[in-house]
């Protein structure tokens, strides 16, 4: 089994180098986004225990605006990465537009109803309505940032597609240089500003993506690269919307029911007898664990991009199926290695620094060490289920199976298993930990029975020979 696998790793001069040449910027990426993340959540923490809960709970349904961006930004890099194996600048532009007005299209109903019912909206997560009197401030500003984020989002996934993975990691770098500036400044109300608490950290939120767009804007109508096509962007035509429909609408309810699966596992803690430090707690270790997730996330999106590009050079079956086992087996490992330095920095650097910097003590301590400890040792099968899901699956254009994959284990296992110890049960919170991350053994299995199957890549040949 060894040799198989030592033998499976063994790749092209130059392939690895690639590969770490897409993920590398990815990762930081996601590095610099998840640390904006933290960095919120700190500054947070330090008005107190029940303002942190608040904004928790306030993310439940920001949560869910942001699985729809990723839902779209996924289904347009599909179709980008297919059209830059071909270098069909004309497609691209299409489908950027298409991408562009639903998108904008769905951020904008649902910022819509979050800015008018804040407080009954938050009534619904939690059994606790001081939380929703705090956090709705929060969540009227919070959820009109992400119709421009949904902009932003959507031309950095085009210019990934093409290769450019750094474009990204350049931008988020700088939104997240000044969206910390302007935490600082309006939640605590330095330099002179008003001290506006949490709803400052919406404001910030706001501000840094009106910026990011503004940036885009001005890269696309100057690009090179990846140059817009602008009257195909605004007239893509029915073609295209069809295409696009087809291949991202399966990927956006896919993203969405995750997204709501996750908030929904957010309820459930603000249900519980000690929801205050359950979501506390929740929210240092949500982050936490995202940062160690990035090299994770960067080769899940490295993997599509490979291979979406290989099926646009019209690669053969076996070629695909043999470059997927390649980087599966790799983000495997990586995902190993992940496990063991997020493990050791447990008793070292969260417990004795990271925690009491949160203002996590008694209780909320011992529960957000249960869920590093129980998140950690999951690594491995996250890092394998998001390159299968996102990367293989997805970008292969087997949009069913990658979205019934990624959902169902979520929803008929780790949900139910989760509500049933917390709220009947009233399990110890090491069990709890132990079902929210329980979803993984089932969903690493199936998938990788979907790609030994060979079945996807089969589809995806028998659709391009009929020209679809």
């Amino acid at each position: 089994m060894r040799d198989t696998m030592l033998q499976c790793l063994k790749r092209e001069p130059g392939f690895y180098r690639y590969l770490w040449g897409l993920t590398g910027p990815i990762a930081l990426q996601n590095l610099i986004t998840f640390t904006l993340g933290l960095m919120d959540t700190l500054m947070v923490s330090w008005l107190g225990n029940t303002q942190m809960a608040a904004v928790t709970t306030a993310n439940v349904p920001v949560f869910l605006l942001i699985s729809i961006v990723f839902g779209v930004q996924s289904g347009l890099s599909i179709l980008v990465s297919q059209y830059w194996g071909k270098r069909d600048m004309e497609h691209i532009s299409r489908a950027i537009g298409v991408a562009a007005m639903l998108g904008t299209g769905l951020t904008v109903v649902l910022a819509a109803v979050l800015y008018l019912w804040p407080v009954e909206i938050m009534d619904l997560l939690s059994n606790n309505h001081e939380l929703s009197v705090l956090g709705a401030p929060y969540l009227k500003l919070i959820g009109i940032s992400y119709v421009f984020n949904m902009l932003s989002s959507l031309y950095v996934s085009a210019r990934r597609s093409a290769e450019d993975a750094g474009f990204g990691m350049k931008l988020f770098a700088m939104s997240t240089v000044l969206n910390t500036g302007l935490n600082y400044l309006l939640i605590f109300g330095k330099c002179g500003l008003p001290a506006l608490g949490i709803q400052g950290a919406a404001v910030a939120t706001l501000l840094a993506r009106i910026t990011e767009f503004a940036v885009c804007s001005f890269c696309a109508v100057r690009s090179r690269l990846l140059p817009i096509q602008w009257r195909a962007f605004f007239r893509p035509g029915w073609e295209m919307l069809r295409r696009f429909v087809k291949y991202s609408s399966p990927v956006i309810l896919n993203e969405t029911a995750w997204g709501l699966g996750n908030s929904m596992l957010t309820v459930i803690l603000g249900y519980t007898d000690n929801s205050v430090e359950m979501l506390a707690a929740n929210a240092v270790m949500g982050n936490l664990n995202r940062l160690f997730l990035v090299v994770c996330f960067g080769l899940g999106a490295a993997t599509a991009v490979i291979i979406g590009k290989s099926i646009g050079e019209g690669r053969s079956h076996q070629e695909v199926m043999d470059l997927s086992r390649t980087l599966l087996v790799f983000t495997a490992l990586v995902g190993a290695g992940l496990t063991v330095l997020s493990l050791l920095l447990v008793p070292t650097l969260f417990v004795p620094v990271v925690f009491p910097l949160f203002k996590l003590y008694g209780e909320s301590a011992a529960i957000a060490t249960a869920l590093a400890v129980t998140g950690f040792l999951s690594i491995p099968l996250h890092a394998y289920s998001i390159s299968a899901v996102t990367g293989v699956l997805r970008a292969g254009g087997d949009v069913f199976w990658s979205t019934l994959l990624d959902v169902g284990p979520q929803w008929c296992m780790a949900l139910p298993l989760t509500a049933l110890l917390a709220l009947v049960l009233k399990a110890d919170y090491w069990w709890i930990a132990a079902a929210i991350q329980s979803e993984s053994l089932l969903k690493v299995p199936l998938c990788a029975l979907r790609i030994r199957t060979g079945q996807w890549i089969h589809d995806v040949t028998v659709r391009k020979e009929r020209g679809q």
